[in-house]
């Protein structure tokens, strides 16, 4: 707007865009001063670029979480879910905006004077803690980004150690269901595992007759070799035998047996998939504390808070300018081109809290006429129906006769 006592410079579109994001007035604020427009336009900046690192946090969170699990530090990137993270970010940012631009636009402006004070601070006090859990939102994602590498490391770590805990588990439940396999089978299976040593033995003791290694004993096919011999036919036909009565449990045995190892492979085989599985959002913010430290990690959470309540508090310090008075004067022409009329401070509640009265005198016209014209056809429809009961009197005077036929017919 041009004046002869003071020119403003033509707003930008980048401006105005800025002015939109901090919920200012573009009519007023192209009518105020450039300070003000300044004011609006940093303070809409800081909604801004709120918003776009609550899109980059949240991006990078969803893509984290939807992401394929697999190796720490050899985890290429899945295209199919950097879109679904981008699209999720982009909602997200722009609710983070909104809310931002929301708690902003409703803060007001306290008491007009650039001190905070201890009411001011109570009626913002929603708003306040609405962006500390924004600001905590944000941080976590941004700092496990941060420290990605340091994170990676410590992660492939925790995967290792976790894979080699569930081997050991693996093992160690196998083996006690082997066991109870085995004594499941009872005596059948120490029976054969007892011949079967006999047999060794017998084998052992015949192979050394045989090449001279027994003491005192020449060496050779002799009697003792015969007999030795003679004793391991007995004992393997005793194993046929075994074998023979026992077949069927000694089948089932091995079979389910070959079970277990198969099932103990198929297990251990998803050893690295579910230590892989530890790759999540959760564990990773875990990481980050300890790679980070307490005061490092507060550190970053402090810094997106100040970004945060930044446009709180910066807004409780404003003192009035033009632009707030131009606001001013503009509700108050709307009040009253509507006919609304706020008396402020008229009376007391029973807290003893003084309360504005608000009197809508458009409203009350409307009323004032819809209950004239009601009474007006009250009285018009009272007088209808008088004027027709002396009509009908005078038709009974004239005609009482058929009027009496008529009540009889």
């Amino acid at each position: 707007m041009t004046r002869d006592y003071y020119k403003l410079p033509k707003s930008s579109g980048i401006m105005r865009f800025l002015w939109k994001c901090a919920g200012g007035d573009r009519y007023l604020l192209e009518r105020a001063t450039y300070s003000d427009q300044i004011k609006y336009m940093c303070l809409g900046g800081i909604v801004f670029a709120t918003g776009a690192m609550a899109g980059l946090a949240g991006g990078y969170a969803f893509y984290t979480i939807f992401e394929k699990r697999g190796s720490a530090i050899d985890n290429p990137i899945d295209l199919g879910t950097v879109f679904m993270a981008l699209l999720f970010g982009i909602i997200w940012g722009l609710m983070i905006f909104n809310i931002d631009r929301f708690i902003v636009t409703s803060t007001g402006k306290g008491d007009g004077t650039e001190a905070i004070t201890v009411g001011e601070l109570k009626s913002a006090l929603p708003r306040i803690l609405m962006g500390m859990i924004i600001a905590l939102t944000i941080s976590k994602p941004v700092e496990i980004r941060m420290f990605k590498t340091e994170i990676d490391i410590k992660l492939r770590e925790k995967q290792l150690e976790q894979q080699a805990e569930y081997q050991a588990k693996v093992d160690k439940t196998f083996a006690d269901r082997e066991k109870l396999l085995d004594k499941e089978f009872g005596s059948i299976a120490e029976q054969r595992k007892e011949l079967i040593s006999r047999i060794k033995a017998a084998e052992q003791a015949y192979t050394d007759n045989l090449m001279g290694k027994a003491n005192g004993i020449p060496g050779g096919n002799g009697p003792l070799s015969k007999a030795l011999k003679s004793q391991l036919g007995d004992l393997e036909r005793q194993l046929d035998d075994f074998d023979e009565q026992n077949g069927k449990d000694l089948v089932e045995l091995n079979k389910r047996k070959d079970q277990l190892r198969i099932a103990k492979e198929s297990e251990r085989g998803n050893n690295e998939k579910i230590a892989n599985g530890l790759d999540g959002l959760l564990e990773r913010i875990k990481i980050a504390h300890e790679v980070a430290g307490f005061w490092i990690s507060l550190f970053i959470t402090l810094l997106f808070m100040a970004i945060e309540l930044t446009p709180i508090f910066f807004k409780l310090m404003l003192t009035k300018t033009t632009y707030d008075y131009l606001a001013e004067n503009r509700d108050e022409l709307l009040k009253a081109d509507y006919g609304i009329e706020v008396q402020y401070d008229k009376y007391k509640d029973k807290e003893g809290i003084e309360r504005h009265l608000t009197i809508n005198h458009e409203a009350e016209r409307i009323i004032f006429e819809k209950k004239m014209v009601t009474n007006i056809q009250k009285e018009l429809t009272k007088y209808a129906i008088t004027k027709y009961k002396d009509r009908e009197k005078k038709r009974i005077d004239d005609n009482l006769d058929d009027y009496i036929k008529g009540l009889d017919g």
